[in-house]
């Protein structure tokens, strides 16, 4: 038990940025796992966004180019907040490489026509 952190790609048009339920399958693109920091960021997007659930769990969040280009210089620039809870876990700061595995693979998939979604569960 412990937080899971997944990115997919999906042909699918969203008409929101948050909360949507995709309808069609989604293919896997990334997955973590208890990197709060990393999820403390997605949250903090997510709430920019317009996000309302208390708990950010098992909510969607599209990730645009410009929420990339944030991430990365967040990651880059040691950024990323300090994120704690029970089912949380610990980042343990040697997950930079991962983290920009991930964003170059989401930036192929955007330049490829796919939409890419961040969602975890813990």
């Amino acid at each position: 038990m412990g937080l899971d952190m997944y990115a997919y790609i999906t042909n699918e048009r969203f008409f929101t940025d948050v909360d949507f339920e995709p309808t069609i399958e989604c293919i896997d693109l990334h997955y973590w796992r208890k990197h709060p920091n990393l999820h403390g960021w997605m949250e903090q997007r997510y709430r920019l966004k317009g996000g309302t659930e208390e708990s950010f769990n098992c909510c969607t969040l599209k990730i645009t180019p410009f929420d990339l280009d944030e991430l990365e210089a967040a990651i880059k620039g040691g950024k990323l907040p300090p994120t704690s809870g029970f089912f949380l876990g610990e980042s343990l700061g040697d997950e930079t490489d991962d983290d920009l595995e991930f964003i170059r693979k989401a930036r192929g998939a955007l330049a490829n026509g796919f939409t890419v979604f961040y969602d975890s569960w813990w």
